[in-house]
């Protein structure tokens, strides 16, 4: 019987527990402290469907979390400064970037950890039209909601499916494929995909095709730390449904496109 752990809570339950006992209102809910209540509390040498599901759809705050640290602006760019990774993750970043520095390449993190609620302000944004998605007003243009929702999910996610909830995935240099297509550009990804792998790192996003035939376009600038995100995804697949996948405007259209299979699990085979 698998146990999810609730951040704020020591009572245990089990995995068909009603979906309702996900906050569901606009304003998010309290935050968890730490970190180390979910994920210290149970052994890496466990089964790895093990992952508390609060933490899994991003309701946490990574500002509070024992195991999550700060960026230092010597790495980031953007919208990255002043944010926070987990702590495994950056250092595994940290060592990668110094062996990239050595070879001429700078690697500069533009975004990191997105919670439910960050990802919700994104997402809301483009659902609403506030933010406009390839020039267009989607709430005027779209008026299906799983027709929006799939304009969307092109290159942003679901709240509580995005793998930025989980500080293991980075967002590097530039956010156009075709930086990386030429000059300086093509060699930062070049030199990501030929040592990224020693370092952990994968390219979750890769060209679609029939290996992966579903989920966000190619982002040759996503990459995610492979030894924790591989844990956390089997743990996603285990232990979230649709039902969980709510609390956000346009959240009706996720079962229907079947976001946690074609988007959540829409990742390259290298990255499973």
């Amino acid at each position: 019987m698998y146990k999810c752990f609730f951040s704020g809570m020591m009572a245990l339950f089990v995995v068909g527990c009603a979906s309702n006992a996900h906050n569901s209102t606009a304003e998010a809910p309290a935050e968890s402290d730490s970190l180390t209540q979910i994920t210290d509390t149970i052994p890496m040498e466990e089964p790895l469907d093990t992952v508390a599901v609060e933490y899994l759809l991003g309701k946490f705050d990574p500002a509070k979390a024992e195991d999550f640290v700060r960026i230092e602006d010597a790495y980031s760019g953007g919208n990255a400064r002043g944010t926070y990774l987990h702590q495994e993750a950056y250092e595994a970043f940290k060592k990668m970037h110094a062996a990239a520095k050595a070879d001429g390449v700078t690697l500069t993190i533009l975004s990191s950890t997105r919670n439910f609620w960050r990802q919700k302000s994104i997402w809301e944004a483009k659902w609403t039209g506030s933010r406009l998605v390839g020039g267009k007003n989607l709430a005027k243009t779209v008026a299906n909601p799983q027709d929006r929702a799939l304009v969307i999910l092109k290159y942003s996610s679901m709240p509580g499916t995005s793998r930025h909830h989980w500080g293991t995935d980075i967002d590097i240099n530039n956010f156009e494929n075709s930086y990386f297509e030429s000059g300086r550009g093509l060699k930062e990804y070049q030199w990501l995909v030929a040592h990224g792998p020693e370092f952990g790192f994968c390219q979750p996003y890769s060209a679609k095709g029939t290996a992966r035939p579903f989920g966000y376009e190619m982002e040759k600038w996503h990459w995610s730390y492979m030894p924790l995100a591989k844990r956390y995804l089997n743990s996603y697949q285990a232990l979230v449904n649709h039902d969980m996948i709510e609390g956000f405007k346009g959240s009706e259209a996720a079962s229907g496109i079947d976001v946690i299979t074609k988007y959540v699990m829409g990742i390259s085979p290298d990255c499973k």
